[in-house]
């Protein structure tokens, strides 16, 4: 029982082995229901919850969770302000590496160009 509908908390209580989520303003009766639901091995959730759930479930996904930690390394760098050559020069790797790790990252993004990613990678807390 929890006063958050919230559907990433919701997310992660299911995902954790939570078998309900019932929000605190349920009844006595609703209650006694979930709890013998639960042992009985059924789920239970608030109309509140299920429908935060389904909200969550469809958001498009946060831009960036599909980047490599090689990429993130160099999305860092980029939003230091190193060019290729730079990033290169730190992670001990060619510049033509650094260039495909760029342009993979900018196709992940979804986004034309380094100022693009740089923003959007500062916008959404993708890198560090």
């Amino acid at each position: 029982m929890t006063s958050f509908k919230e559907g990433t908390l919701i997310k992660d209580a299911l995902e954790a082995g939570a078998i309900g989520y019932l929000l605190k303003d349920v009844s006595a009766d609703e209650l006694a229901r979930a709890i013998r639901a639960a042992h009985a091995g059924r789920a239970t959730l608030s109309p509140e919850a299920a429908q935060a759930l389904v909200q969550n479930t469809n958001q498009p996904p946060a831009p960036g969770l599909d980047l490599t930690e090689r990429e993130r390394e160099v999305l860092t760098l980029m939003i230091e302000g190193l060019n290729n050559t730079q990033i290169a020069g730190k992670l001990g790797v060619s510049p033509s590496t650094i260039k495909s790790h760029v342009s993979n990252i900018l196709s992940k993004l979804g986004v034309a160009s380094r100022t693009e990613a740089v923003t959007l990678a500062l916008r959404n807390h993708i890198a560090p």
